[in-house]
C-alpha cells in the first residue's frame, strides 16, 4: 500500500511540476489519471470514465467562483465542438467545497458540451494522481494512453491548446 501511496505523490509532483510546461516528457502512471476521474457528473451532459479510454483528455480544475474559471468556459466549449467528434474530451472538475448543491444549478445554467464533475473531499485534498490543486484553473492535458503531456495554470489561449490538442489526435 505505501508503495502506490508513494507512486501517487510522485506522479502528483510530476503533474504539478508540468503547470506552464509543454512538451516536457508524458507523465505516465498508468490508468490513475483516468480513475481519478471517475467522480459523479452534474448538468445535462453525463460522465462515465470508461468512455475516456482512448480519448485525448482536457482535464480542467474550476470553481464557480472563479472568474478566469468562468472566462475559460468559452474555449473548453469551443474545443469540444471542435474537437469531439475526432476522440477528445474535455472534462471540467468542479473543486468547490459545496460540491453538488452549487455545482448541480451551475451546470444546469450553462448546458456545458462537456461533463462537470464533482471533486470528491480526497481530490480537494490532493489525494489523486493529479495532485494538489494550487491554482483556478488548472489544466492537464492527456493524451490516449491517458499520460499527462501539458499543464498549466491559468487561463491559456484557445490558439496554443488546439495546436497541442490538433498534435495528439494526429499521433498513433
Amino acid at each position: 500500500m505505501k508503495s502506490v501511496a508513494r507512486a501517487w505523490v510522485c506522479a502528483a509532483l510530476l503533474v504539478v511540476g508540468l503547470a506552464g510546461c509543454r512538451g516536457t516528457k508524458p507523465v505516465d502512471v498508468g490508468p490513475a489519471f483516468l480513475q481519478a476521474l471517475a467522480l459523479p457528473s452534474v448538468g445535462p451532459t453525463r460522465h462515465e470514465a470508461r468512455a475516456l479510454n482512448g480519448k485525448v483528455v482536457l482535464v480542467s480544475f474550476f470553481a464557480t467562483w472563479c472568474f478566469p474559471c468562468l472566462a475559460e468556459m468559452p474555449t473548453l466549449e469551443a474545443l469540444q465542438r471542435d474537437y469531439g467528434a475526432r476522440g477528445f474530451q474535455v472534462v471540467s472538475v468542479g473543486m468547490d467545497l459545496e460540491g453538488a448543491k452549487v455545482l448541480q444549478p451551475f451546470a444546469d445554467h450553462y448546458a456545458l458540451r462537456y461533463p462537470v464533475l464533482v471533486a470528491d473531499d480526497f481530490m480537494r485534498e490532493g489525494q489523486t494522481a493529479f495532485g494538489h490543486i494550487r491554482a483556478l484553473p488548472t489544466t492537464v492535458l492527456l493524451d490516449r494512453r491517458g499520460r499527462a503531456v501539458a499543464g498549466w495554470q491559468g487561463v491559456e489561449g484557445h490558439t496554443d491548446v488546439a495546436k497541442a490538442i490538433e498534435k495528439l489526435l494526429t499521433e498513433d
